[in-house]
C-alpha cells in the first residue's frame, strides 16, 4: 500500500490491498505477468537479484511477481492481529506451488530425511495418505498414525519414537471434520524441539490462525476456499522461520519444481478479494444444513463441529472463529441410500473437492480416498455410506429444497 501509516483492521480489507498497488502501468488489479524469464538492466542488476532474496524477476520456475502477490496475500492473512516472540506483527514467509500437494511435498521434504518420521493422526485426505505412505515411505521418511484428538497419548509416543521430528495435524479434517487441539499439541511437541506443521486448507486463515500457537509451517490447497470459484489448482506453503525459507525451503521448492503458473496465480488472486464475504454465506448455509441434517429422520449421524452433539465442538470453539462449511454425513439406509440421495439431487452438484460457490457432494470411499485400505478408511471414520458435503453459497432455501426431494423416500 502507498500509505504505510495506514492499519487495516479488518481481514477483508487485507484480502483486497495486503499485495499493494504500485503494478506495471497502474495496472489496478495484479497482471497476469506470462513470461518465463525476466531481463536485467545491467550484468551487475542481473548480480544483484540472484544474490537477493525476492526472486520474483529471475525466472519464473523461482519466482513471478504473479504469485507474490497471491503470496504476499495469504502470508498477511495468516498473520493478521498477531505478534512474534518479541512483541512485534508477525510475519511470514509463503511460496505459492501448484497444488496443495506440491506445497506439502515441498514442506516434508525440506524439513525431513531419511530415518525420520511423522507423527499425524486419523482421518487425513486421501491424498496425504497416500503421499506419507506410498512415496515417502520410499525415502525412509516413516509415518506413526495416533489418535491425536486424545492428548493424554501425544507425549508418550513422541517419547516412544524419538525418530519423530515432524507433527502433522489437518484440522478440520477431511472428510470426518474431526478437529485436533493445534494449541495442546504444538505444546507438547515443542518440549522435544520438534516442527509443527498444519493443514488449514478447511478453517482458511479467516476461521483459524495456526500460527497463533507457536507451529512452523501452514499450508494450503488454494484451489479450495482460497480460489473459491474451482477455477484453478494451487497450494501455498507458508512458514514462520523466514530464513529458513528464503534458503532451505526456497531451494527445495524450485528444484522440486513445484512453481504455479502466472494465469493460475491471479486467478487466486481475484478469489482473495471476495474471501470474507464468501465465507460468510458459506458459514451461514452451512449452519443452516447441518441443523436441518441432523434433525432429518433419514439421517444417521452428521459430522460437523459446529453442531453441539460433535465430539470436537469445544475444540472447534476455542481455536476456529466458525466451524466452516464442510460436513459429512451417513444416512440410516447406508451407502445406498447414500448413492440414491446424490443420484436424486436436481440443483447441488455432484463433484468431488469443495470450497467452490456452488454446494458440493462426493461419495469420500469410493473417490477421495478410494486408494487407502478400507480397514484404514474405518479408523478414520469413513465409513462406506459416508457422504461429504462442502456447503456453497446458493440461497439457503434451494439448497434445503433439494435436499428435501432428495431425502424423500430414503
Amino acid at each position: 500500500m502507498s500509505n504505510s501509516f495506514f492499519e487495516i483492521k479488518g481481514a477483508g480489507s487485507l484480502a483486497m490491498h495486503a499485495a499493494g498497488s504500485e503494478f506495471a502501468e497502474h495496472a489496478h488489479l495484479t497482471p497476469i505477468f506470462a513470461s518465463s524469464t525476466f531481463t536485467f538492466d545491467t550484468a551487475e542488476q542481473g548480480t544483484e537479484r540472484f544474490a537477493g532474496a525476492d526472486k520474483t524477476r529471475i525466472y519464473s520456475r523461482w519466482g513471478n511477481p504473479t504469485f507474490n502477490a497471491a503470496e504476499k496475500t495469504i502470508a498477511a492473512l495468516e498473520a493478521f492481529g498477531l505478534k512474534d516472540n518479541d512483541g512485534n506483527a508477525l510475519t511470514l514467509k509463503a511460496y505459492l506451488h501448484a497444488s496443495g500437494q506440491a506445497a506439502m511435498t515441498t514442506m516434508f521434504m525440506s524439513n525431513l530425511k531419511a530415518g525420520d518420521s511423522i507423527l499425524t493422526h486419523y482421518s487425513l485426505y486421501g491424498g496425504t495418505q497416500e503421499l506419507l505412505q506410498k512415496v515417502l515411505e520410499d525415502t525412509g521418511i516413516s509415518t506413526i498414525i495416533a489418535n491425536l484428538r486424545d492428548i493424554s497419548i501425544v507425549e508418550d509416543i513422541i517419547i516412544k519414537n524419538p525418530s519423530i521430528k515432524l507433527v502433522h495435524i489437518e484440522t478440520p479434517a477431511n472428510p470426518t471434520v474431526n478437529c485436533i487441539d493445534i494449541e495442546a499439541v504444538t505444546g507438547i511437541a515443542k518440549k522435544y524441539n520438534l516442527l509443527v506443521t498444519v493443514d488449514n486448507t478447511a478453517a482458511t486463515p479467516l476461521l483459524q490462525q495456526p500460527f497463533k500457537y507457536g507451529v512452523d509451517f501452514v499450508f494450503h490447497s488454494t484451489t479450495k476456499f482460497l480460489n473459491g470459484h474451482g477455477t484453478a489448482i494451487g497450494g501455498i506453503l507458508i512458514g514462520r522461520n523466514t530464513e529458513h525459507m528464503h534458503n532451505k525451503t526456497w531451494k527445495w521448492h524450485v528444484l522440486l519444481g513445484g512453481n504455479t503458473n502466472p494465469f493460475d496465480a491471479f486467478l487466486l488472486s481475484v478469489g482473495l478479494k471476495t474471501l470474507e464475504l464468501r465465507m460468510e454465506r458459506h458459514c451461514n448455509n452451512a449452519v443452516q444444513v447441518a441443523n436441518y441434517l441432523a434433525g432429518h429422520p433419514a439421517v444417521l449421524h452428521v459430522n460437523y463441529a459446529g453442531l453441539p452433539s460433535h465430539p470436537d465442538h469445544s475444540i472447534c470453539k476455542k481455536q476456529m472463529k466458525h466451524a466452516g462449511a464442510l460436513m459429512s454425513f451417513e444416512l440410516k439406509g447406508g451407502i445406498e441410500a447414500g448413492n440414491r440421495f446424490i443420484n436424486k439431487l436436481q440443483m447441488c452438484v455432484r463433484a468431488i473437492s469443495f470450497g467452490t460457490t456452488d454446494t458440493l457432494l462426493s461419495h469420500p470411499a469410493s473417490m477421495s480416498h478410494k486408494s487407502i485400505p478400507k480397514e484404514e478408511r474405518l479408523k478414520s471414520g469413513i465409513t462406506d455410506g459416508l457422504v461429504r458435503l462442502s456447503v456453497g453459497l446458493e440461497n439457503i432455501e434451494d439448497i434445503l429444497a433439494d435436499f428435501e426431494q432428495a431425502l424423500q423416500g430414503l
